[in-house]
């Protein structure tokens, strides 16, 4: 076959291929224009999932008459000019393929009527040929209607979904469109249901969408971001942990007002999240990043998916420490919800408690530095009170349960606590704080530990993770280490069932470990080795004293692993188990 140049409209089918995937892509596209274009409302109907009928309407400039023909043209556009505008783009499109791409492939007619014309005008294209505008009646902004998509392209229309999971997709990315402008409105309509209404908002009613879209859960449970740096602000709300869900369906990206789908960006929330995450869950969060337009591209992805941002290092780390610094508030405060809380009042008889009384410590187990209280420093802690004028959060101890949990009392009823999960995050944030600069305590006699060869071999790979942590370690054989000192806040009694029980936990988490980096892996595992474990009696004072620890330690609702360290039992909810009041 002899090389020529293609017919125009088989290149607009073939641009298409790129830019219109399915139903969704349009009403993508004609969104987008009708906010480039200053719309504050924006109506959207479709019917059979947008395959039969795609209609956009909005209240926007307008195209003048004039102009209506040239807009169905490939690569027409107003919003960029020369090559130096594609170095700042500011708009959602600019590349002009969106009009030709749809019409290519569907019956399409426009109408418009620009803000400073006295009428409308029309224009159709059918089989790609554009047709003569002519008159019509229209307020000022415009109309796109989109009918059998794909009609003249069987094979394509072959890979579209059922109608409700094409209107699926619809709806989600209304949704998305919707997170990113408040102060527009939006509705989507399907024959006679509303399937999205999103009223245009004032000024510092965000939340409100965000409520309306995403769910009043979610806003309930959100941690609240705002932080700068030179020309860059990352804004919006991160769900708490225990918000955390079993897929990434609520994460939403949005770059200069743009929703994004970003892996850098994803990747820098899921790296803050790494210390309070539990295994396989996914952050919940609505998140805005505003930059300088000449620090990003955008024309990095056919849909406008990705972007591409000048110093992609530098913007990873941003993310990352916005979202670690605001996660490392999650401890017990006045006033905050339990992690573990799940948003409904018990309606339930609770089981039976087997509250064993507090003893003293049984003579094999110690309690480590992070626990050790004095009997005076005890009674000047119950009487302690918050800087605010609040009791302490966790209130005052008054049994284990089981030995597994501390039951205390507080302001607003009773709470419960898991002694080991709580104990380990205390130890995990001490040690992450003093990584190179812990202190340690040499051991009056060297303990020898005898190990496979191939798990000595793991563990020197890591000897420095292991010397900042506060270990001195040596090979005296091929299978035989020396232990000369150990952290200092670390029980000393079997250190070397310690250091086996921490070797072998790094050999069976391997990579798949929650978190990414090989130290806090170390610190993670010694720490979740050396907390309380189940059935430790543990006296009052000392029970106190991990409470109070937990009140100042970052990210204490969850243990290292994501679990919530704590829970919530309010008066009213006891009233409701026992009936009172009725």
């Amino acid at each position: 076959m002899p090389i020529r140049v293609l017919d125009h409209h088989l290149i607009d089918q073939i641009a298409a291929g790129e830019v219109i995937e399915r139903p969704a892509s349009i009403v993508k596209e004609l969104v987008e224009n009708s906010l480039d274009a200053g719309a504050l409302c924006v109506e959207v109907e479709i019917e059979a999932g947008g395959v039969r009928l795609t209609r956009v309407r909005d209240d926007g400039s307008g195209i003048p008459r004039d102009e209506l023909a040239l807009a169905l043209s490939r690569h027409a556009t107003s919003k960029i000019s020369s090559a130096a505008d594609l170095a700042a783009i500011t708009t959602l499109g600019f590349r002009g393929e969106a009009l030709p791409s749809i019409a290519s492939v569907s019956h399409f007619e426009i109408v418009s009527r620009h803000v400073d014309a006295e009428r409308a005008a029309r224009v159709s294209v059918d089989a790609g040929t554009i047709g003569e505008a002519m008159p019509a009646a229209h307020p000022p902004g415009t109309t796109i209607e989109v009918r059998d998509l794909f009609y003249n392209l069987p094979a394509r229309r072959k890979f579209l979904r059922s109608e409700v999971t094409e209107q699926g997709h619809i709806v989600r990315l209304l949704e998305r469109l919707a997170l990113s402008r408040d102060d527009v409105a939006f509705r989507l309509r399907t024959g006679s249901r509303t399937l999205l209404d999103a009223p245009r908002l004032g000024g510092g009613a965000a939340v409100d969408r965000v409520a309306r879209v995403v769910g009043q859960d979610f806003v309930e449970r959100a941690l609240e971001v705002d932080h700068f740096a030179g020309p860059v602000r990352i804004h919006g709300w991160i769900g708490t942990p225990s918000a955390a869900r079993a897929t990434s369906d609520l994460q939403y990206w949005f770059v200069n007002g743009r929703a994004v789908r970003d892996r850098l960006l994803m990747n820098a929330v899921r790296l803050g999240f790494r210390d309070v995450l539990y295994s396989g869950r996914q952050p919940s969060y609505v998140l805005y990043l505003d930059i300088d337009p000449a620090l990003v591209d955008v024309n990095a992805h056919p849909q406008k998916l990705e972007v591409r941002f000048r110093d992609s290092r530098q913007i990873h780390d941003f993310v990352f420490r916005a979202v670690e610094r605001r996660l490392a508030a999650t401890k017990p405060a006045p006033g905050a919800l339990p992690p573990a809380w799940n948003g409904a009042p018990a309606n339930t008889s609770p089981l039976p408690l087997h509250v064993a009384a507090p003893a003293a410590l049984g003579g094999t187990w110690a309690v480590s530095e992070s626990l050790a209280v004095a009997r005076e420093s005890e009674v000047a802690a119950n009487a302690e009170v918050m800087a605010d004028g609040a009791a302490e959060p966790l209130g005052q101890a008054l049994a284990q349960i089981h030995g597994i949990y501390i039951l205390a009392q507080n302001e607003q009823g009773l709470v419960l606590v898991d002694m080991h999960a709580a104990h380990e995050r205390v130890l995990y944030e001490k040690m992450k704080s003093q990584t190179g600069a812990a202190a340690t305590q040499l051991l009056l006699a060297p303990i020898s530990i005898t190990l496979k060869v191939d798990e000595v071999d793991t563990l020197l790979a890591q000897h420095g993770d292991w010397q900042a942590a506060g270990f001195d370690l040596e090979r005296l054989a091929p299978d035989t280490l020396v232990v000369r000192a150990v952290p200092a806040m670390l029980p000393r009694e079997d250190i070397a069932a310690l250091v086996r029980d921490v070797v072998h936990g790094i050999a069976e988490d391997g990579a798949a470990h929650h978190l990414d980096g090989a130290s806090d892996r170390l610190l993670g595992t010694i720490a979740c080795r050396s907390a309380i474990h189940a059935h430790r009696r543990l006296t009052l004072a000392e029970m106190n004293a991990l409470l109070r620890q937990m009140e100042r330690t970052p990210r204490a609702d969850q243990c290292n692993h994501g679990r919530p360290t704590w829970t919530q039992v309010t008066l009213v909810e006891l009233d409701r188990m026992f009936l009172r009041g009725r």
